[in-house]
């Protein structure tokens, strides 16, 4: 005989896994700083390509310009212009991914305490079921 909540429970069960069950337990076999600091490293990463690729955008879309003002200015003053703005870009991208990064780790690790919850209920279902068929 099928018992409804255990029927329910695994239907629960299943769904999870199949949807984001391997990614949440790939999250959860990290500690929390562990987790934040490898995906930061490599949006630190990310943001150094991103601020590279934006710069070279910048250069040969305003050329000219560009080569005009490294002719008029000081190269020293230039470079240090250049390295405040990937600094405050890279800051900022990090800042935004961390958040993004704390606050998956948070989700994740709360529905994998369902997921093991869940789990246990289940377990209890048989157990008692089984108690059930030996009296």
């Amino acid at each position: 005989m099928l018992n409804e909540q255990r029927v329910i429970l695994m239907s629960h069960l299943a769904m999870h896994e199949k949807r984001e069950g391997k990614e949440n337990k790939k999250i959860g076999t990290y500690f929390r700083s562990d987790y934040i600091s490898l995906r930061l490293i490599g949006s630190l990463i990310s943001a150094s390509i991103s601020f590279v690729l934006g710069f070279g955008l910048y250069v040969l879309y305003d050329s000219e310009a560009f080569v005009d003002g490294i002719y008029r200015a000081d190269v020293a003053q230039l470079a240090g212009k250049i390295l405040l703005y990937y600094v405050i870009f890279v800051a900022a991208y990090c800042l935004i991914s961390y958040i993004c990064f704390a606050v998956r780790y948070r989700k994740a690790r709360t529905r994998l305490k369902v997921y093991f919850n869940n789990l246990r209920r289940l377990q209890i279902l048989y157990q008692r079921e089984r108690k059930e068929k030996r009296q």
